[in-house]
C-alpha cells in the first residue's frame, strides 16, 4: 500500500514537472520568436508571453528593456545617417556654384595671352578643377542616391535592360577599342525591381569595367538572373578588388575615378534583397550579380 502511495506521488510529481517544463519551452519559443520578429519587422510591438512563471516574465521583460534601447540606438543612428547625408547632400550642391564660376574665369584667362609657365600652370590648375567637378556631381549623386529609400518594384526584364544599358555604352566601347561579348538566355529573365535603380547598376558597374579593362569586355546573363561582368585588368590584384565596393576606394591608374560607382551599385543592389560581389582571378576581374 505504501509503495503504491509513493509511486501516485512521484507519478504526480513527474506530471507537474513535465507540464512545468511544456510551459517553460513554450516561454522560450515565444521570446525567441518574439526577438526574431522584432529584428526582422523593426517593429515597436513589445514580446508578451503566456507563461505565469515570475522567472519567465522577469527574463522577457529583461529581454523588452535591452530591445528598447537598441531601438533608441537604432533611431539615433539613423537621425544621424540621415543628417550627415542631407549635410553632404548640400554641401556638394553647394560646391557646384563656386566650381562653375572658377571654370568661367578659367576660359576667360585661355583667351588672354600669357607666358609659357602661365599657360602651364592653368593647364595644371584646369586638371583640378575638372577633377574637382567630376568629384562633385559624383558626390552629388552618391548623396542623392544614398537618401532615396522610396523604390517602385515592377515586373522587369533583366535580358532588355541590361542590353539597353550596354547600349548606351556603344561609342565608349568603340572609342576604347572594345568588342564586347553579350551573352543572354533565349528567354526573357523577369524579376521584380525597380527599373531606375537597376539601369543605374549596371550602367556603374559598366562603366566601371571600362575605365579597367584592358581592351575587352564580357557580360553574361544568366536563367537564374544572375549576371556576370568580366574584364581583363592587370592594373588591379585581389586586394584592391576587395575594395572596390568601398566608398572613396580609387585605383591609382584611374585618375578620374572616385570610388563611388560600385558603392552605388551595392546599395541599390543590397536595397532590392540582391547580391553583388567581386573576384579577381588569373587576371580577370569578375563581378558577378544577382536577384
Amino acid at each position: 500500500m505504501l509503495a503504491y502511495v509513493i509511486i501516485t506521488i512521484l507519478s504526480i510529481i513527474i506530471i507537474v514537472l513535465c507540464i512545468k517544463i511544456y510551459y517553460l519551452r513554450k516561454s522560450a519559443d515565444e521570446i525567441a520568436r518574439g526577438v526574431s520578429e522584432w529584428i526582422g519587422m523593426d517593429t515597436n510591438t513589445l514580446i508578451d508571453i503566456s507563461s505565469s512563471d515570475k522567472y519567465m516574465r522577469k527574463l522577457a521583460n529583461e529581454v523588452n528593456r535591452e530591445l528598447q534601447k537598441l531601438r533608441e540606438e537604432k533611431i539615433r543612428y539613423r537621425q544621424g545617417d540621415l543628417e550627415l547625408k542631407n549635410a553632404v547632400l548640400n554641401l556638394s550642391h553647394d560646391l557646384r556654384t563656386p566650381l562653375t564660376a572658377i571654370s568661367g574665369y578659367m576660359d576667360l584667362l585661355e583667351q588672354k595671352e600669357k607666358s609659357e609657365n602661365v599657360e602651364r600652370y592653368l593647364s595644371v590648375i584646369s586638371d583640378r578643377v575638372e577633377n574637382m567637378k567630376v568629384l562633385t556631381e559624383e558626390l552629388f549623386r552618391y548623396s542623392m542616391v544614398m537618401s532615396a529609400t522610396n523604390l517602385e518594384y515592377t515586373s522587369v526584364d533583366l535580358c532588355r535592360v541590361l542590353t539597353d544599358s550596354l547600349l548606351s555604352f556603344y561609342g565608349t566601347f568603340k572609342q576604347k577599342g572594345i568588342e564586347p561579348e553579350i551573352i543572354m538566355p533565349e528567354k526573357p529573365v523577369m524579376r521584380s525591381l525597380d527599373v531606375t535603380a537597376i539601369t543605374r547598376i549596371f550602367s556603374n558597374i559598366i562603366s566601371n569595367a571600362v575605365k579597367y579593362s584592358d581592351a575587352d569586355f564580357k557580360a553574361e546573363l544568366k536563367v537564374d538572373g544572375e549576371v556576370v561582368f568580366s574584364n581583363t585588368a592587370s592594373g588591379l590584384d585581389p586586394v584592391m578588388t576587395e575594395k572596390l565596393f568601398d566608398r572613396f576606394y580609387t585605383v591609382e591608374n584611374s585618375r578620374n575615378s572616385t570610388g563611388l560607382g560600385l558603392s552605388i551599385a551595392k546599395h541599390l543592389t543590397e536595397c532590392m534583397k540582391g547580391t553583388i560581389r567581386s573576384e579577381y582571378r588569373e587576371g580577370t576581374l569578375y563581378i558577378i550579380l544577382k536577384f
